[in-house]
């Protein structure tokens, strides 16, 4: 469903995903290349529409929230991420991540181990 909204009402919902909830105008300050504080309030408002946000009243003012899986979002801009950079290799993608974190946790590492050792198991 995020892959097919209009690019701007992406952004929202993703620099929204990344806030967990915020304002109008702190989405749009969290935003490159900012619309309109309007602007802002009625993509706001579509996402709604489209039950991916929701919004409650503090202080006379709207505060937003993500309704889906900040997980799912993340899924789907990762895999676009793939594709654009990486031309869909996960590994390519996975080495680059890898070569920008200095120092792994043993955690981290075997979390991978269990990642990689899953991927074995279901190309067999």
């Amino acid at each position: 469903m995020i892959e097919s909204l209009p690019r701007r009402e992406r952004e929202v919902f993703e620099v929204l995903c990344g806030l967990g909830e915020g304002t109008a105008a702190a989405v749009r300050g969290a935003l490159a290349d900012p619309p309109s504080d309007s602007a802002v309030r009625t993509l706001l408002g579509r996402l709604v529409a489209k039950d991916l946000v929701s919004h409650r009243t503090v202080n006379q003012a709207y505060v937003y929230a993500p309704v889906e899986q900040t997980e799912a979002v993340a899924e789907t801009a990762l895999q676009r991420l793939v594709q654009t950079f990486f031309q869909g290799s996960a590994a390519q993608a996975a080495t680059a991540l890898l070569g920008m974190e200095p120092r792994l946790d043993s955690d981290e590492i075997e979390m991978l181990q269990r990642a990689i050792d899953k991927a074995r198991r279901e190309a067999e």
